[in-house]
C-alpha cells in the first residue's frame, strides 16, 4: 500500500500546472488561480544606512512609489503590493527608524522629515527610478510633497490616503502636539509618551472601523515590537516635534498640485480621528479634476477595505500611468 502511495504522489508531482488543469472537472477549472507576483525584501546602503524596500513587478513598468505613515512601514502596504505588481514596479521603503531600515541613536542621527525624504530620493537615484506614482499616507504625505517640490517632473501621479497637505486636517489630535511645538519643553515631550504605547498603536488600526473583525491583531504586535526597540520612542518623539516644519510647505505643496495638476486618486477613511475627513476636501480647491472616495472606514484603511480600494487604485492607475 505504501509503494502505491508514494508512485501516486511521484505521478502527481510530475504532472505540469496544464495537464492538472486539464484533469479537472470543466466546472472545477474555475478555481485554477495564477501564481501570484513575487515580492522581493532588499536592502540597499543610502547615506550610509540601511534601507530597506519591498518590491514587486515587471522591471520596466511604471514606478509606483508607496510611502508608508506612523507608526508603522511598508508592512503596512503588505496585502496591497501583490495587486498592484502584476502591472507596475512597485517600491515600498522604509524609513530611517522604522521597519526593518537601521535605526541609528536619535543624538547621532537627525530624525527629520527632510532628512527622510532626502533618503528616500537618495534610494530611487540608487534605483534609477525616473517617474512614479507617488501613494502617499499619514507622514507619508510630507515625505512624498516633499520629493514632489524637489523633482517635480518625476511626479505621474498621485494617491492619497489619510495625508494630511491643509491646516483643515490637522484637529484635536494635534493639540498637545502643537503644544511641544510652540515650547519644545521637556514636560511637552514626556506628555507625548503615550503615543507610542500598545493603546494607542492599536487605537490607530481600530479606531472608526466599520468591522473591527477585519483587523489583524499581528498589526499592533509588529509595530509595538518595533516601537518597544531601545532608543525608539525618542526617533518618534524627534520625528513629532519635527512635524512641524511640514506646516509651512504647505503653501508650496499647494502651488505643486495647481500648477502640475498631476492625476489625483484620493480615498480617505472617514472615520479617522488623526486625519479626519476635513483634510481630504481642501484638495480640490487645488486639484479640482482629482477623484475622491471617502469610505467608512479608520486611519489604516487598506486592513479594511482593501477589497475596496485596491480596484479603485488599480483602475485609476491602469487609466492614467499604465503604458499604452
Amino acid at each position: 500500500m505504501r509503494s502505491l502511495i508514494m508512485c501516486l504522489m511521484l505521478a502527481t508531482a510530475s504532472m505540469t500546472a496544464a495537464t492538472v488543469a486539464s484533469a479537472l472537472p470543466a466546472q472545477a477549472t474555475t478555481y485554477v488561480r495564477e501564481v501570484p507576483v513575487p515580492v522581493h525584501y532588499r536592502t540597499a546602503k543610502i547615506e550610509g544606512l540601511d534601507i530597506f524596500y519591498r518590491e514587486a513587478g515587471p522591471a520596466d513598468a511604471p514606478v509606483v512609489l508607496l510611502l508608508h505613515g506612523f507608526p508603522t512601514s511598508s508592512h503596512m502596504f503588505r496585502n496591497l503590493i501583490p495587486l498592484l505588481a502584476d502591472r507596475y514596479h512597485v517600491i515600498a521603503p522604509d524609513y530611517p527608524g522604522y521597519g526593518q531600515s537601521a535605526s541609528p541613536d536619535h543624538s547621532n542621527f537627525a530624525y527629520t522629515f527632510g532628512g527622510v525624504a532626502n533618503i528616500v530620493d537618495r534610494l530611487l537615484d540608487h534605483l534609477a527610478v525616473e517617474s512614479y506614482a507617488i501613494y502617499v499616507m499619514d507622514y507619508g504625505a510630507p515625505v512624498g510633497y516633499r520629493l514632489a517640490l524637489k523633482h517635480p517632473e518625476r511626479v505621474s501621479a498621485l494617491i492619497i490616503q489619510n495625508g494630511n497637505a491643509y491646516d483643515e486636517g490637522l484637529k484635536e489630535f494635534w493639540d498637545p502636539i502643537k503644544t511641544y511645538w510652540s515650547d519644545g519643553s521637556k514636560k511637552s515631550r514626556e506628555a507625548l509618551s503615550g503615543l507610542v504605547t500598545l493603546e494607542t498603536t492599536k487605537f490607530q488600526y481600530t479606531d472608526g472601523m466599520e468591522d473591527v473583525s477585519r483587523i489583524s491583531p499581528d498589526n499592533w504586535v509588529h509595530d509595538q515590537a518595533l516601537l518597544d526597540r531601545p532608543g525608539n520612542k525618542d526617533i518618534q518623539l524627534d520625528m513629532l516635534y519635527d512635524y512641524r516644519t511640514n506646516l509651512p510647505l504647505y503653501p508650496a505643496f499647494q502651488s505643486f498640485f495647481r500648477e502640475r495638476k498631476p492625476p489625483t486618486l484620493i480615498v480617505w477613511g472617514k472615520n479617522d480621528y488623526i486625519f479626519p475627513e476635513a483634510g481630504a476636501h481642501p484638495y480640490l480647491k487645488d486639484l479640482p479634476n482629482a477623484e475622491i472616495h471617502i469610505l467608512n472606514s479608520g486611519h489604516f484603511l487598506l486592513e479594511e477595505k482593501l477589497d475596496v480600494a485596491a480596484p479603485l487604485i488599480n483602475d485609476f492607475l491602469d487609466r492614467n500611468v499604465a503604458k499604452k
